[in-house]
C-alpha cells in the first residue's frame, strides 16, 4: 500500500472548532465527575481524610477521562474499519471490472487470431492461388505504415472495391458501370478452351481504339499458345448494313487466328433471328460477359454473370446464330459502301 493509500487510511482532520468543542466537552465531564466524587466523598465518610477524598476525586475524574478518549479511540477505529471496508470493497469492484476488461480484451484478440487463422486457411485451402492474397495483405498493411494520407485513402477505395467484386462473384454476377476493357482482357487471357462473341454496332467504334489492340492480341495469344477456340459475329439487321469496312473488320480479325462471321439477321430463318441484339462474349461456356447500350447507343454497363442457366442460354443463342451463318456465303458489302 503507498503513502497515497495510507494517508487516505487516516482520519479525516477535523475542524478546530470541533476539535475544542470534544476537549471541552471531556474537561467539563471530568471537571463534574471530580467534584461530583469529591462531595459524595464527603457525604458518606464525613471522617475520612481530606487527602483520601481528593485522591479519590482525581482517580475518578481520570478514569472518566480516559473512557471518553477510549469511547472516541473505539468510534475513530470503527470508522476506520469501515473505510477500510468500503476501500477493499472498491478495490474488489475495479480489480473486477478490470479483469472482466483484460478478459474481454484477450478474447476479442483471440478471437481476432482465430478469424484471420481460419481466413488464411480456407485461402490455402481453396483452389485459387493463396499467394496473391498474402501478397495483397502484405502490400496493403505497407501502404497504410508509410503512404501519405491521399494515397492511403486511395487504398482503401480500391480495397473496398476489389472486395466488393469479389462479393459479387460469390453471389454469381457482377457489373459496374460503362465498358470494362480490362475486365474483358483479364478474361481472355483466362480462357482456356472457348471465347464466343457477339458484337452489334454499338462497339464498332471501338475495334479502332486502343484497348481493342490489346483485346486482340490476348485472343491471338490464347489461340497461339493455349489452343482456345474463338470465334466472333459481327451482326447486323440489314444486308446494306454490310459494308467494306465491317469486311475489312473481319479479314483482320481472322488473321489473329479469330473465326469471324458477318450475320444479316434479316437472311437468316426467323427460328435463327434475335430480338433484341446486344453484345455478350461467353468464356470457357462458363461466364458471360455483356454490354448493355444507353439511349445513345453507347456502352452504358458491363455485367458478368455466371449463372448456369443464363449461360446456357447465352450459348444456346450464340449456337442458333452461328449455324445459321454459312461461312462460305458472307454477304458481299453494298454499293454505296466505302
Amino acid at each position: 500500500m503507498n503513502g497515497a493509500t495510507t494517508g487516505e487510511v487516516r482520519a479525516a482532520p477535523q475542524p478546530a472548532e470541533q476539535r475544542v468543542s470534544k476537549l471541552f466537552r471531556k474537561t467539563l465531564v471530568t471537571a463534574v465527575v471530580a467534584a461530583g466524587t469529591f462531595v459524595l466523598t464527603n457525604v458518606l465518610t464525613p471522617d475520612a481524610s481530606q487527602l483520601w477524598q481528593w485522591t479519590v476525586s482525581v482517580v475518578i475524574g481520570s478514569a472518566t477521562l480516559i473512557v471518553q478518549y477510549l469511547v472516541d479511540f473505539g468510534e475513530r477505529l470503527e470508522a476506520v474499519e469501515e473505510y477500510q471496508k468500503r476501500r477493499l470493497r472498491d478495490m474488489k469492484d475495479r480489480l473486477t471490472a478490470h479483469h472482466m476488461e483484460m478478459r474481454e480484451a484477450v478474447d476479442e484478440s483471440f478471437a481476432k487470431i482465430n478469424a484471420a487463422t481460419e481466413l488464411f486457411s480456407q485461402v490455402d485451402r481453396s483452389v485459387l492461388r493463396s499467394d496473391g492474397v498474402t501478397r495483397l495483405a502484405r502490400k496493403y498493411t505497407q501502404v497504410g505504415e508509410q503512404g501519405s494520407e491521399i494515397v492511403k485513402t486511395f487504398a482503401q477505395e480500391e480495397i473496398a472495391r476489389l472486395a466488393s467484386l469479389m462479393e459479387s462473384l460469390s453471389n454469381g454476377s457482377a457489373d459496374c458501370p460503362g465498358e470494362n476493357h480490362e475486365w474483358l482482357i483479364d478474361l481472355t487471357t483466362c480462357t482456356k478452351k472457348t471465347l464466343y462473341a457477339t458484337s452489334t454496332d454499338v462497339d464498332r467504334d471501338f475495334w479502332a481504339s486502343e484497348p481493342a489492340k490489346r483485346y486482340l492480341a490476348a485472343q491471338g495469344e490464347a489461340i497461339k499458345k493455349r489452343g482456345v477456340e474463338v470465334r466472333r459475329l459481327f451482326l447486323v439487321d440489314e444486308l446494306e448494313d454490310v459494308t467494306e469496312s465491317l469486311r475489312k473488320l473481319c479479314e483482320r480479325q481472322r488473321t489473329f487466328g479469330i473465326d469471324a462471321r458477318i450475320a444479316v439477321q434479316s437472311l437468316l430463318e426467323p427460328s435463327a433471328q434475335v430480338t433484341p441484339l446486344n453484345d455478350f462474349i461467353i468464356f470457357d461456356g462458363e461466364l458471360c460477359y455483356e454490354t448493355e447500350p444507353d439511349v445513345r447507343v453507347v456502352p452504358a454497363k458491363t455485367t458478368l454473370k455466371m449463372t448456369p442457366e443464363h449461360v446456357g442460354e447465352r450459348v444456346n443463342r450464340f449456337n442458333v446464330l452461328w449455324e445459321a451463318t454459312e461461312t462460305d456465303h458472307q454477304p458481299e458489302p453494298t454499293a454505296a459502301s466505302g
